[in-house]
């Protein structure tokens, strides 16, 4: 078991020994002793080519060093050679494993799905059935490709525009928000989305997880989804606000940061309801009203004429309606959550939705009871998410102290050491590993950004996951809650491998039993709650509608399990002579560019496509040319519209 470095995402595949891992999969044995071989791929610079082998001799596991370059760490200590029991931990590279032998068959990965109503995080929702995706649509839409007189004649509500983007959040906004500053009118542009408000789901989810207004995002000063020019940023303007209001010294501050980050001063996020505002007044200055339609998206078929006919639904499930555009734009966000097999197993046996529950669901239940009763709460995940829960019921411990609350936070393998690239080290404290955002700086526009473009699909593959990672930020008061709880005891770390989950028999809440890392037999551990607080991102196929695309015109997955973009976010296999479909976002990770789920990588993203768009002669597209962008800046400024 491991967590993929670039993703985060949890692995758990059933292998039978000898194994052999390594960087390369040509570089790998098919036999050992006569015996085939599972060859496992870690896609890492400090992974050799061949590094290691796991093998039987006389009865025990055993893992041999093949001669690499950085060596195999079990349990901590650096070996050649060395017995492995379950429960070990290996190091090899930026990869920790575990091993453990299934007495069954792993469970498969389970996921949260987004409810098509209210688009947010729905535990009761199941899987989608192994039938067709398309079987329920209407008999036109099960073709690859429509005539549009055809699709007319069919009696469905249908427009035509020029451009239309499918997902109605932060990736939509970014995209119709340039389309419009470069002069396209509302009137050729459609917006396919669940909700009115473009931050709808990402707003919930900050909720969820304990950002709220006045807590700060994990963003920089100068990623403005509202402001494509980056000035002023938003620190600059809480500066000015709070400079305003006569608070010099927290003005000022400010502006150190930004100027002095991260080596002299904290680096500079800005607060989450600043940015809430600033995109309402972006939307409201572009008409984004005007534009949006509220719709759940099912499909996307080529026409005859080179365009797309795009399928959806209205108010009822049946209620069906098509927009047919030459120029598509997807973003539509996580296809669905992570949730550990063990609690999803938990769920299914008990269907207790409150005691066990994702960090991006609503819980606020949990912190409601803990703080009027107290209690326990088992935290999973080491990451940003998991940091915002600790911190949470830190505060809670503290505004009320006449009730107990505890934190045991339950890791698979104590984490020691972060991942390296050159001379790079990622700082590891408590298990949390330090990093200012998801991806380092210069992937956004600096040398990893060039280094990435510039990479064959295998290198890209080791980059992403060198650089990636669960990380947190290096936060000092934040580290100073990890060190007070730990000194007095209300914050408790326990490393090993999970047997079961199962409900307490004498009250409410929950029984883990755990097989410690590195310690023969099993432990129970019991909580009121437990909280899943470890990767958020699901592969694309979650989605039905990617899925229905993928299946349909047969689209290449990339090794993160994400939708194959060119440079300029388009779907190559997509094309329909002029027409042109485009994507942004976390289904695009894995290409040419790493942090695409951020507000500057869709901001990059939005600024290739009109590139690409452009040299296409694009309907009412004007080049963002110096004057056009000063004119356009300045009606910014002055809240005008781009009109």
């Amino acid at each position: 078991m491991w967590e993929d470095p670039a993703t985060g995402e949890h692995k758990e595949p059933l292998l039978t020994v000898p194994i052999a891992l390594g960087r390369e999969f040509e570089r790998l044995p098919d036999s050992l002793d006569g015996q085939r071989v599972c060859r496992i791929v870690l896609n890492s610079l400090d992974v050799s080519r061949y590094h290691a082998s796991i093998e039987m001799q006389q009865d025990r596991l055993v893992i041999v060093d093949r001669g690499s370059s950085n060596g195999i760490i079990v349990n901590g200590q650096k070996q050649a050679q060395s017995l492995i029991d379950p429960g070990d931990t290996i190091k090899i590279g930026n990869y920790q494993i575990l091993i453990a032998l299934p007495s069954t068959t792993p469970p498969i990965p389970s996921q949260i799905r987004f409810n098509s109503v209210t688009n947010r995080p729905d535990p009761r929702i199941t899987p989608p059935p192994t039938t067709p995706v398309n079987s329920c649509l209407p008999p036109i839409f099960r073709e690859a490709q429509i005539d549009p007189q055809s699709l007319h004649a069919t009696g469905l509500p249908v427009e035509e525009v020029e451009y239309a983007t499918i997902g109605g959040g932060l990736g939509s906004f970014i995209w119709v928000d340039l389309l419009r500053i470069c002069g396209v009118s509302t009137e050729r542009i459609r917006v396919l989305g669940m909700e009115p408000q473009p931050y709808g789901r990402y707003q919930q989810l900050c909720f969820n997880t304990q950002i709220v207004h006045q807590e700060r995002l994990r963003s920089p000063a100068d990623a403005c989804p509202d402001n494509l020019w980056g000035f002023p940023n938003y620190a600059t303007l809480e500066a000015i606000r709070d400079i305003a209001k006569g608070k010099m010294k927290s003005g000022l501050h400010h502006l150190w940061q930004v100027f002095a980050e991260p080596t002299l001063a904290a680096t500079y996020t800005p607060k989450s309801g600043d940015v809430i505002a600033a995109i309402d007044r972006e939307a409201a200055r572009i008409s984004w009203r005007k534009m949006i339609s509220t719709a759940h998206v099912q499909a996307i078929r080529k026409t005859t004429d080179g365009r797309y006919a795009i399928v959806y639904t209205c108010q009822q499930p049946t209620d069906y309606a098509c927009t047919i555009a030459r120029y598509v734009h997807i973003a539509t966000g996580y296809p669905a959550l992570q949730f550990l097999p063990d609690l999803q197993a938990y769920r299914d046996c008990t269907q207790d939705f409150k005691t066990v529950v994702n960090a991006y669901e609503s819980h606020e239940h949990i912190y409601e009871h803990l703080a009027q009763y107290g209690g326990t709460v088992l935290l999973r995940g080491t990451g940003i998410v998991a940091a915002r829960i600790l911190q949470k019921l830190y505060t809670l411990r503290r505004n009320n102290e006449r009730v107990e609350i505890r934190v045991i936070q339950l890791l698979r393998f104590a984490k020691t050491s972060g991942n390296k690239y050159g001379l790079a080290d990622r700082k590891v404290e408590h298990n949390y590993e330090f990093q200012p955002f998801n991806w380092p700086k210069s992937a956004w526009g600096g040398q990893y950004k060039s280094t990435l473009e510039n990479a064959t699909t295998e290198q890209r593959q080791h980059l992403l996951a060198d650089w990636g990672g669960v990380t947190t930020m290096n936060r000092p008061d934040w580290r100073k809650i990890i060190t007070g709880g730990i000194n007095k005891g209300w914050y408790q770390i326990v490393y090993g491998e999970v047997q079961q989950v199962l409900p307490r028999a004498s009250r409410s809440g929950t029984i883990t039993t755990v097989r410690e890392a590195g310690v023969k037999g099993e432990i129970n551990l019991a909580s009121d709650f437990i909280i899943d607080a470890t990767a958020v991102d699901a592969p694309i196929m979650a989605s039905p509608l990617l899925q229905d695309l993928v299946q349909q015109y047969n689209l290449p997955i990339n090794q993160l399990g994400r939708l194959t973009v060119t440079p300029d976010f388009e779907l190559a296999e997509m094309a329909n002579n002029v027409g042109k479909i485009y994507a942004s976002g976390s289904i695009t990770l894995g290409n040419y560019y790493a942090p695409v789920d951020s507000f500057l990588g869709l901001q990059y993203a939005a600024f290739r496509t009109m590139q690409d768009l452009l040299s296409r002669n694009a309907s009412e597209l004007k080049p963002l040319v110096l004057a056009h962008s000063l004119t356009q800046w300045w009606k910014w400024i002055n809240n005008r519209s781009p009109d």
